[in-house]
């Protein structure tokens, strides 16, 4: 027991040194022409000690916003507007997603092209059944990017069997209960999967998640680029690296999210109901209630 809290102040305190060496060193890991730096990105970015830099950086900014609630307000502004803001780029997603469709479904019943040709002068050609393939990649961007932004705006189903009938405060203590324990871990562990996962479809050797740092610095003398491009079908979209690339972004932007939701919780529970939805920028159609509802 002991040698594990050992353990856990020992990385807390060695993030510090761990943080200013990949600030001073950065062509460590961001010289991509070397081989060993982009071996040490994959390393570091699925690593205990990135865990810990992140963890402390978290308590330390959670204790001055506590001190400083001006400070910590500013900080779920900022992270729920990052949230809004990527929600709302690539909700268009859907908007192109029902065009392509439309334009594939012409090209097939009533043009009989086998290919569909987008741009001038030097026109990116694909099969159609490849622009068919390619839907399920918007529907992925607005699953995965758009998630925080629909939890901001209130748009996520929840099951309430308790939360509803209980007192403000003890509906703040929930969130932030919620936040921490349920929010945070899942977008860490889905992180530490989707990294190594998201890796082993972008170089070779592949690395693991398993693999030391000096492993891996030696299996960089091998490495190269081999980017997936597989489909499913002989003429179908080839680019489902994507997808792992989107699972990555996707667990950081909901990490990000409980942190502000943790922070907006904390903050409300101590200001109290007239606190509620400070600063929240939530979407509407209209001055009316009918018209925000409708927004959601």
């Amino acid at each position: 027991m002991l040698s594990g809290i050992g353990w856990f102040f020992t990385n807390i305190f060695m993030s510090f040194a761990n943080l200013f060496n990949a600030l001073t060193n950065p062509s460590q890991w961001l010289d991509w022409s070397n081989n060993e730096a982009v071996m040490r990105f994959i390393y570091y970015g699925g690593s205990v000690e990135f865990f810990f830099v992140v963890f402390t950086t978290f308590l330390i900014v959670t204790a001055f916003g506590i001190w400083r609630r001006n400070f910590m307000w500013g900080c779920v502004r900022v992270l729920e507007g990052l949230a809004n803001t990527v929600g709302r780029v690539f909700a268009w997603a859907g908007l192109i997603m029902v065009l392509q469709q439309i334009v594939i479904v012409f090209m097939q019943r009533i043009f009989t092209r086998a290919e569909i040709s987008i741009g001038f002068g030097m026109p990116v050609t694909f099969d159609v059944s490849w622009w068919a393939e390619e839907l399920k990649l918007y529907n992925a961007l607005i699953v995965t990017l758009c998630a925080t932004y629909t939890f901001v705006q209130g748009g996520h189903v929840r099951v309430d069997l308790v939360y509803s009938a209980v007192r403000f405060r003890t509906k703040k203590i929930i969130d932030m209960f919620g936040s921490l324990v349920f929010m945070m871990p899942v977008a860490v562990l889905t992180w530490m999967y989707g990294w190594f996962f998201m890796w082993r479809h972008l170089v070779v050797p592949n690395p693991s998640a398993t693999d030391a740092l000096d492993k891996l610095l030696l299996k960089s003398r091998a490495l190269r680029w081999n980017i997936e491009t597989i489909g499913f079908s002989p003429n179908g979209f080839n680019a489902y690296f994507l997808f792992k690339v989107i699972l990555v972004m996707f667990a950081g932007l909901v990490f990000l999210q409980s942190i502000a939701f943790f922070y907006r919780s904390y903050l409300e529970l101590v200001e109290g109901e007239e606190s509620e939805n400070k600063y929240l920028d939530k979407d509407s159609l209209g001055d009316d209630d009918a018209a925000l509802e409708g927004a959601h």
